[in-house]
């Protein structure tokens, strides 16, 4: 007989696509068997029941073993040993069936009763065992769903334990009965040819042994064949036996093997040790995708790793899967999500995000180990694994505690060994100023790191009372501002959302390769210290100043947060990773002196977009404040003009009143007391004569004034 195609037992426990494709085929392969035996088994029971329809039964047994070779198995359909011998027994089944008469007993035990255990024992344990295996992977996919959904922030470990106990025993449960079911389906092939040769033998000799005149019809040529079909039906009896005891074996070995790997967290991780030289990983991830502007769901998908790309194929599918993302120079490293556990991001070179999540807990270190890997185009190597655990014996001395800061800063200087680089570091070749003026200069290795934004609620709310306190306005407790917005705010309005990674003083503001050394130093710091939090906010650009808002109160993150566009010396984005961007803030400090800080940021779009909406506002904010000077100073030549032409006034009122005055005195020198027409003489009184007196003296007085 020819080879038995088999499921590989072996690979039950991985539950990959292409198991469960060949699992497909196998049950499509039963259930075409399953029918060609329903219709053999009535074709020998119109045999067994009616005596009259016996003639007419073997000959519809004869077509059906005729038309064997025209059926479709998807296993063993080209096995022209079985076709040229069932066409064998269909000629001589045909010869004999006008003479078969009623032989109800021996047709009973030698032809039905095979043919019978076949299809009510065989067939009906295969359909039982399929549907207890869905239903253990219906209940294994459910407890693993329940385990994934676990979090850090409303679990306990009562529930914990109980889920972890249920995704124990469910794939526990799954594997056995899956096991179990290949089983089944690997002795149905060798049952297979059984069931059909069998019940013929039977059959036969049934015959041969109620026909006294057996030798007349059948030849000594016949008798041999039958012995030769006996024979070759006891070698496959024999063979499966065999095959079956092989296989529980198997399944016996691989229990005591797999039994520590049916929980999903190893209980002893210092036993067993993450194997990090892997450049090849295959397995159920879960990723998430984005289902609204706030909202996502988690799909679980098999993943796997095909040289330097990374593949997703569907349980079920026959296709070869899909490219995810390219990994050649990708990053890779473990985020906190606030809705899944053992979360890790790959970013691509061409900014593609990924956030996945293993299955099990137990793979999450060797797929982040993997990947790295990857990235490092190591599996390019005819020694990949040797090379692999080299760069990460050099990567875990490189991240190892010094005694100072200063030593650390030292190791973490890149260098430039082809492409396997640190992917922390900021990934830009230093420039030609950087050969002359060191980086110590730019950026003190003393200075303290800010990875995170302080809370506003004291610094913002002591800054208002001091405000309302020397303006006299009442503060808005919310932390914004009443005022309503410029004209030059609304020229501009862009917002941003964007991670907070860190700040630092730097030493000079001027130079073009700080914001990339801040980078280096800020990436590097997290890496070292194990630092994955950010701090997530929305920048909002204006023709004023830099905002930062919380987006979820809406509320502006300190006033020191609130950056004056006058005070951004420079702005730019990373070379190579161009979601990563950071500016450079001049504030005034006492005595003349002023201190630089550099921020640096992460963004969900590209840097240079911001960095370029960052220019024009600057842009515009410059022409505001052109505009702004030319009005105040028509406005002061304005207030000279008035003041000169108020000056003119005075002088006219007082040029006025000496005139006046000399009209007056003039007045004063004439006689002081002319006769009158009449004859009468006027005479002044002492007060009149007094009041003249003084009035000449005031006179003089504003003429030497004049």
């Amino acid at each position: 007989m020819p080879g038995i195609e088999k499921l590989p037992i072996e690979e039950t426990l991985e539950d990959s696509p292409q198991t469960r494709s060949l699992l497909g085929v196998f049950e499509e392969d039963t259930a075409a068997i399953s029918n060609y035996c329903a219709q053999l088994y009535q074709a020998m029971q119109r045999i067994y029941d009616a005596q009259n329809e016996l003639s007419a039964a073997t000959h519809l047994t004869s077509r059906l073993l005729k038309e064997y070779d025209k059926q479709r198995f998807p296993l063993g359909g080209d096995d022209e040993v079985m076709s040229s011998t069932l066409q064998q027994f269909a000629k001589v089944i045909d010869e004999l069936s006008s003479c078969h008469a009623v032989l109800s007993t021996q047709l009973a035990d030698a032809m039905m009763f095979p043919i019978t255990q076949f299809k009510e024992r065989d067939l009906k344990e295969i359909l039982t065992l399929k549907e207890v295996f869905q239903i253990s992977s219906d209940d294994h996919d459910a407890a693993i769903n329940r385990y994934s959904r676990l979090s850090k922030k409303r679990d306990n470990d009562k529930m914990r334990a109980e889920v972890t106990e249920d995704v124990y025993t469910s794939r526990k449960k799954q594997h056995q009965t899956m096991m179990h079911y290949f089983c089944s389906l690997n002795t149905l092939q060798y049952k297979k040819k059984m069931a059909l040769l069998e019940p013929l033998l039977g059959y036969m000799q049934a015959q041969i042994s109620f026909f006294k005149l057996g030798s007349e019809n059948l030849s000594k040529q016949w008798e041999d064949f039958l012995g030769t079909i006996g024979t070759s039906v006891q070698n496959v009896r024999r063979e499966m036996e065999e095959e079956v005891g092989q296989m529980q074996q198997t399944i016996q070995e691989i229990e005591r093997s797999c039994d520590p790997l049916y929980a999903p967290c190893d209980p002893d991780p210092a036993h067993s040790p993450v194997c990090r030289n892997l450049t090849r990983k295959q397995g159920y991830l879960y990723i998430r995708n984005k289902t609204g502007l706030v909202s996502s769901s988690w799909e679980r998908q098999y993943f796997f790793t095909q040289g330097g790309n990374l593949m997703q194929q569907g349980r079920g599918e026959v296709a070869a899967g899909g490219l995810v993302t390219d990994l050649d120079n990708c990053s890779v490293m473990a985020v906190d999500s606030d809705d899944r556990r053992f979360c890790f991001q790959v970013t691509s070179f061409d900014a593609l995000l990924l956030c996945l999540m293993p299955s099990l807990c137990c793979f999450f270190h060797q797929w982040i180990a993997t990947i790295n890997n990857i990235s490092k185009r190591i599996y390019l190597s005819e020694n990949a694994e040797e090379l692999a655990a080299r760069v990460n014996q050099s990567a875990l001395e490189a991240v190892t505690p010094s005694p100072s800061f200063q030593q650390r800063h030292e190791s973490m200087r890149p260098i430039r060994v082809g492409r396997a680089s640190s992917i922390s570091s900021a990934g830009s070749e230093p420039s030609p100023a950087l050969s002359v003026l060191s980086l110590d200069a730019l950026v003190d290795p003393e200075t303290p790191i800010q990875f995170d934004i302080i809370s506003p609620v004291s610094e913002e709310n002591s800054g208002q009372s001091k405000t309302a306190a020397q303006t006299g306005r009442r503060s808005n407790p919310f932390g914004e501002s009443g005022d309503s917005t410029s004209e030059d705010n609304l020229i501009l309005h862009q917002l941003f959302i964007v991670r907070f990674l860190g700040s630092m003083e730097v030493r000079t503001a001027e130079t073009a390769d700080v914001i990339s050394e801040t980078m280096r130093q800020i990436l590097a710091a997290r890496a070292i210290h194990n630092i994955f939090r950010m701090t997530e906010s929305h920048l909002l650009v204006t023709c004023d100043c830099l905002k930062l808002i919380d987006p979820q109160t809406q509320v502006t993150r300190l006033r020191v947060r609130q950056f004056p566009l006058a005070n951004v010396v420079q702005c730019s984005s990373h070379q190579e990773n161009k979601r990563l961007f950071g500016f450079v803030l001049q504030s005034a400090g006492g005595r003349g002196n002023s201190r630089a800080v550099c921020y640096i940021f992460e963004s969900n779009n590209d840097g240079e977009k911001i960095c370029d909406s960052i220019g024009l506002a600057k842009q515009i904010a410059f022409h505001s404040e052109m505009d702004r000077k030319a009005v105040e100073k028509k406005k002061e030549q304005d207030k000279a003009k008035e003041k000169q032409h108020e000056e003119l006034s005075k002088q006219r009122q007082i040029e006025k009143d000496l005139e006046e005055q000399s009209r007056l005195i003039a007045a004063s020198s004439r006689p002081a007391n002319p006769p009158s027409s009449d004859g009468q003489v006027l005479v002044l009184s002492n007060s009149q004569s007094e009041d003249s007196d003084a009035g000449e003296e005031g006179k003089k007085r504003g003429e030497s004034e004049a």
